[in-house]
């Protein structure tokens, strides 16, 4: 590893401090505890001039931070870093070490959180109290350290969006993740910036059918076998590519022969995506609106006929799909049983997407070209979830920014998040954090 930044100790030592706090949000709204979180970032920056530190507590336990170090000039573009301190939970018997110990071995850092998004957190803090010790920006610049990311969002950044607005600006803000590499054919070089993800359309579908005794199912129609007719009417939708230019980039960043390049775009031969190799699945997702059969529910016992059964779906559609389009494609995939099935709509969420010509989005950029010089940037959306969605409802661009080293792709990152043994590469905790402390300098002039 070349020289590192004079704020890498400082990062490392509060990632791992984060780290050991196991702010494990099971989903449910008293897990979590970021207070913990909390407490250690208000610590962090005890001390430090020119700041404010103002806390939010949705739930009991449920505590979002939010730092400001005010702007010179109310007329600058303000910049909020919006990093999460909640993490998922561990199977920690498939762990090699321990999930929460924070330990380092052979230049990674193990533990969960460290990639999911810790890292980024830490590495932002850092950069904002460097800010503040160094003078005062042109323009507000702002840290929150966010709860309840990991259940969308509901305790964190979505009330906070809802209950107090004013709290924070969401017009420029930078979150979770990009920065990585794209494995281009040819062998050269690209690297991802994350402008938007796609949204929600969850939906759970219901039959009935009639009731009675095991033992005497002549003549009644069967809920169970209904459901398994939706469920093979629904994996037979067949969903066209899509047209959008972020996906048409994507593709044609690769670099594939023109043959490939030509089924992909066109949606004419599936296999096609084999050539993305461990991105192929994210490929797919981004390519078009998909369905994913997640849970099926149908009876308590078993000598008993049940009366009724549901199909959960997770639906993901791209902008521009609304979600009456998504239900006009289950109406025609149904056909003749649509009017047998009751649709519900569960989680329902546009998609989102920042404009790739703000002034946020090009110091993005400029930042890449300093670390990569004349690598080429592809924006692109996250086939999940994240908190940057809130910002953008409000009208906000957000974009996903981080750095890594060459040899780091996307898959390799996807391949991190959530899983067992989860890790960040000790030099890309480095190389974000003069990355971030760059994009300070550059949009914020402190």
């Amino acid at each position: 590893m070349p020289s590192l930044s004079p704020l890498y100790d400082d990062t490392l030592a509060l990632l791992r401090k984060m780290i050991r706090n196991a702010c494990v949000n099971d989903f449910t709204p008293g897990s979590g505890q970021e207070v913990r979180n909390a407490d250690t970032l208000e610590r962090f920056f005890a001390d430090t001039p020119n700041i404010t530190v103002r806390r939010y507590e949705s739930a009991p336990g449920r505590v979002s931070i939010v730092v400001t170090l005010e702007g010179t000039d109310p007329t600058a573009e303000p910049l909020t870093f919006l990093g999460h301190t909640d993490v998922v939970p561990v199977d920690v018997d498939r762990w090699t070490y321990d999930p929460f110990g924070a330990e380092i071995h052979d230049g990674r850092l193990y533990g969960r959180g460290a990639m999911d998004m810790l890292f980024i957190t830490a590495a932002q803090a850092t950069v904002l109290r460097d800010a503040a010790r160094t003078g005062r920006p042109t323009g507000t610049l702002t840290f929150v350290g966010v709860a309840d990311e990991e259940s969308r969002g509901t305790l964190g950044a979505k009330w906070l969006s809802e209950e107090h607005p004013e709290a924070f600006s969401w017009r420029n803000t930078v979150s979770e993740t990009g920065g990585s590499h794209l494995p281009i054919a040819d062998g050269s070089d690209a690297l991802v910036v994350v402008v938007g993800e796609k949204g929600a359309a969850q939906r759970r579908l219901h039959v009935t059918g009639d009731a009675g005794h095991g033992s005497n199912p002549y003549g009644r129609e069967s809920a169970v076998v209904k459901i398994g007719e939706v469920a093979r009417r629904i994996a037979a939708i067949e969903v066209p590519v899509s047209q959008d230019p972020l996906w048409q980039g994507f593709v044609r960043a690769f670099r594939f022969s023109p043959e490939i390049e030509r089924a992909l775009l066109e949606g004419t031969d599936d296999t096609a995506f084999e050539y993305f190799g461990d991105l192929k699945r994210y490929a797919h997702a981004l390519s078009r609106l998909t369905f994913s059969q997640t849970i099926l529910r149908a009876g308590t016992a078993i000598n008993v006929l049940p009366s009724s059964a549901t199909l959960d779906l997770d639906i993901r559609p791209l902008p521009g799909t609304t979600q009456d389009d998504v239900d006009a494609i289950l109406a025609e995939a149904l056909g003749d049983m649509f009017h047998d099935v009751r649709i519900e709509r569960l989680i329902s969420e546009p998609a989102s997407v920042s404009s790739t010509e703000s002034p946020l989005y090009q110091a993005i950029v400029d930042t890449f070209d300093e670390f990569f010089p004349g690598v080429p940037v592809v924006p692109t959306i996250a086939a999940g979830g994240s908190d940057l969605r809130f910002g953008r409802r409000l009208g906000g661009n957000g974009y996903g920014f981080a750095l890594h080293a060459r040899e780091r792709t996307l898959g390799d990152v996807f391949h991190l998040l959530h899983h067992h043994d989860e890790y960040i590469e000790l030099e890309d905790v480095d190389l974000t954090v003069r990355a971030y402390r760059s994009l300070v300098r550059r949009f914020c002039g402190v």
